[in-house]
C-alpha cells in the first residue's frame, strides 16, 4: 500500500523561507556534533537572528563544557527541529559552522533577541551557527482510525 492509496499526499520539500519561518517559531532544537570522540546530540533553546548581511543565523547560549570545547575544535554541526499539528508534521535541518562570539557589541545584539536558557545553570557563552545548507520537509499525518 502506498501513501496515495491512504489518501495522503507524498512528503513535500519546504522552501528555504519556510524552513527559516519554522526555525523562528521553534522553541528549541538539537545540535549534533562530534563530542569527546563520539557523535552526540545536545538540546538547546535558540533564536534566529535574521539581521545579518549574509542571511539568518541560529544563536544560542551555553556554558563551558564538552559542547563548547568541541565547537572550538570542530566547527561543523547539524541543527534540527521538528514539529507537528493534528494534520501535519515537519522537520528542518541546518548544516553549517558553529562559532563562539564574545565581542560586547555582538553579545548586546544577541541579548536583544531574547534567547533565555531554560536550564537553571549559568549560560554565559554565546554561539551562532552560520548555515551552509538548510532543508526541510513536511507531510500530512494519518488521520486517527485510518
Amino acid at each position: 500500500m502506498n501513501d496515495t492509496e491512504e489518501g495522503r499526499t507524498p512528503t513535500r520539500s519546504l522552501s528555504e523561507a519556510d524552513c527559516w519561518e519554522r526555525l523562528s517559531r521553534a522553541p528549541y532544537g538539537r545540535i549534533a556534533m562530534a563530542a569527546g570522540g563520539e557523535v552526540d546530540i545536545f538540546p538547546v533553546n535558540h533564536v534566529v537572528d535574521a539581521s545579518g548581511a549574509s542571511g539568518p543565523v541560529i544563536v544560542f547560549r551555553t556554558s563551558a563544557g564538552t559542547k563548547l570545547l568541541e565547537l572550538t575544535i570542530r566547527h561543523g554541526v547539524a541543527f534540527q527541529i521538528d514539529g507537528f499539528s493534528d494534520t501535519e508534521a515537519f522537520s528542518v535541518v541546518v548544516k553549517g559552522t558553529a562559532e563562539e562570539f564574545d565581542r560586547a557589541s555582538e553579545i548586546e545584539a544577541a541579548e536583544a533577541l531574547g534567547v533565555t536558557p531554560w536550564a537553571p545553570e549559568s549560560k554565559d557563552r554565546w554561539v551562532r551557527i552560520i548555515p551552509s545548507e538548510v532543508h526541510g520537509r513536511e507531510f500530512d499525518r494519518a488521520r486517527a482510525g485510518d
